[in-house]
C-alpha cells in the first residue's frame, strides 16, 4: 500500500454479487430486433429516452428540446461515424463519463485528442507488452486456476471476472495486499450506471489513492502505467496529476471490464459449439481467428455515442447539427452484406475486419493489451482443464445485455487440472 493513501475499504460486499444482482433482468438478445431494424435501413431516428433505456410512456416537460437522436446499425455507416473525428464528435461523454472517470481520451476530438494518445500511449510498448505476458498475465492466471476446487468451476466468476482487474493492478504496480479493496472499487466504478453514488464515491476514492502513488513514482519511477505516465513527455508536453488519474480511472471500465466480457463471450461460443472447441484445443494456430470471431458474434460493448457538429447526410438520411448517434458496432458486426450468416458462430469464418475495437482516431488504445491476455488467458484453460465442457447440470446458460454483454456464469467440469 502507499503511505499517503492505503487503500482501505469498509464495506466488504462481495464485488461479483452486487455486480450480478444489478445485472439481474438484463435483455437476453437485443441481436434480432437489431436485424429487423437494419432490414429497413442503416440509420433510424429514435426517441432520445429509448435510446438511454427510459420509459417513453411518461411526458416530459419540454420533450421538443430535447435534442434529436438516431441508431446507426450498417457497418458502412457506422465505419463512416467512426472515421470522421470532425463531424461525429466525442465531446457528448463529458457530460455522462467525463462527471466520473474526470476528463479523458473518450470525450476528446482533435487536435487535443491526438496530443493526448500520443503521450498516453507510451506506457504501452511492445517491450512493455513482452514482459507483461510472462511475468504478470501468465502467473495471475495460472494462480487463480490453481484455486479452483475439484473438477468444477465457474470461468466468469472465478476467473474472467478477476483477472483482467489484477492485471490492471499489476500494470499499475500495486502492491498484492491492496489487490481485494482495488478490485471493489474497480467494480462499483464500472457499475456507476446502475448505482450512481457508490460509483461516484469509488472514482474519489480511486482519485485520493492513485495520488498517493503517483507521488511515489515520481520520487521513485518503477517497470509500471504510473511511473510511465508521470514521465511521458510530447514536444515539451507532459500530462498533468487530473490527466493521469482520469486515464488510470479509465482503465477499469476499457481495460477490464471489456476484457473480463471479451473472453467470457469467446468461451461461450467455444462451449456451445464443442466441435470448434476441440478444433481449438488440437490446433492452437486457429486462437487468432477465433478471438476475432468472438469479438465481432459479440463485442463486450455494442455502442458508443457521437455527437453531429453539422447538417449531415448518413445512409439516405438527414440529420441535424447538435444530434446524437449511438453507433451501434454489436449490429454492425453482423451486417449481412458483410458476413454471410453473420448470427452463427464459427471460428472457421474466413477473415474479415470487425469493429469491436472501434476506427479511426478512436481506435480501441488497448486492443492489443486485451487481446494478448485473452491469448494467454484461453491458452491456459485449454492447456489445464483436460476435457473441459459445460456442466451439464447447468440450466440456460446464456449471453445477455444490451449495451454490455457477457454471460453471468459459465460452469464448466473437467477431468483433471494441469499443473503449471
Amino acid at each position: 500500500m502507499t503511505d499517503s493513501h492505503p487503500l482501505v475499504v469498509e464495506d466488504e460486499h462481495d464485488p461479483f454479487e452486487a455486480f450480478e444482482r444489478a445485472q439481474g433482468g438484463a435483455v437476453r438478445d437485443p441481436h434480432a430486433e437489431w436485424a429487423r431494424l437494419r432490414e429497413q435501413g442503416p440509420v433510424h431516428k429514435v426517441d432520445l429516452r429509448k435510446l438511454f433505456g427510459l420509459d417513453t410512456t411518461v411526458e416530459i416537460p419540454d420533450a421538443a428540446d430535447l435534442p434529436e437522436s438516431y441508431l446507426v446499425l450498417g457497418y458502412d455507416e457506422v465505419a463512416h461515424v467512426l472515421r470522421d473525428g470532425q463531424t461525429f464528435s466525442s465531446t457528448g461523454y463529458a457530460a455522462s463519463m467525463g462527471v466520473v472517470m474526470g476528463h479523458t481520451i473518450l470525450e476528446m476530438d482533435e487536435p487535443e485528442h491526438h496530443r493526448y494518445r500520443g503521450l498516453v500511449q507510451q506506457a504501452f510498448t511492445r517491450k512493455a507488452m513482452e514482459r507483461w505476458e510472462t511475468e504478470l498475465v501468465a502467473p495471475i492466471v495460472n494462480r487463480l486456476i490453481d484455486d479452483f476446487a475439484g473438477g468444477r468451476a465457474d470461468l466468469v466468476r472465478d476467473l474472467f471476472f478477476v483477472f483482467p482487474v489484477y492485471v490492471i493492478a499489476g500494470l499499475l504496480g500495486l502492491p498484492d495486499e491492496d489487490l481485494p479493496a482495488f478490485h471493489r472499487l474497480a467494480v462499483e466504478l464500472i457499475s456507476v450506471s446502475f448505482d450512481w453514488e457508490r460509483g461516484v464515491a469509488a472514482s474519489e476514492r480511486l482519485r485520493e489513492y492513485f495520488a498517493g502513488v503517483l507521488g511515489e513514482r515520481r520520487r521513485e519511477p518503477a517497470e509500471d502505467i504510473i511511473s510511465a505516465l508521470s514521465q511521458a513527455e510530447l514536444d515539451g508536453i507532459r500530462l498533468t496529476d487530473e490527466e493521469i488519474f482520469a486515464f488510470l480511472r479509465l482503465l477499469l471500465p476499457a481495460g477490464a471490464e471489456t476484457t473480463y466480457r471479451s473472453s467470457s463471450n469467446l468461451l461461450f461460443g467455444l462451449l456451445t459449439h464443442p466441435d470448434q472447441l476441440e478444433a481449438l484445443r488440437q490446433d492452437r494456430s486457429l486462437l487468432p481467428q477465433a478471438i476475432e470471431e468472438g469479438l465481432r458474434w459479440e463485442p463486450p460493448l455494442t455502442g458508443i455515442m457521437r455527437l453531429t457538429t453539422r447538417d449531415v447526410e448518413l445512409g439516405g438520411v438527414d440529420i441535424a447539427a447538435g444530434a446524437i448517434l449511438s453507433v451501434n458496432m454489436g449490429a454492425a458486426n453482423r451486417d449481412p452484406g458483410r458476413w454471410p450468416h453473420p448470427e452463427r458462430f464459427d471460428v472457421f469464418r474466413p477473415p474479415q475486419p470487425h469493429i469491436s475495437f472501434a476506427l479511426g482516431p478512436h481506435t480501441c488504445l488497448g486492443m492489443h493489451l486485451a487481446r494478448m491476455e485473452t491469448t494467454v488467458a484461453v491458452n491456459i484453460v485449454l492447456d489445464r482443464l483436460v476435457g473441459m465442457r459445460l456442466d451439464p447440470d447447468a440450466r440456460d446458460v446464456h449471453i445477455r445485455g444490451v449495451a454490455f454483454r457477457a454471460p453471468a456464469r459459465l460452469p464448466v467440469m473437467f477431468g483433471a487440472r494441469g499443473g503449471t
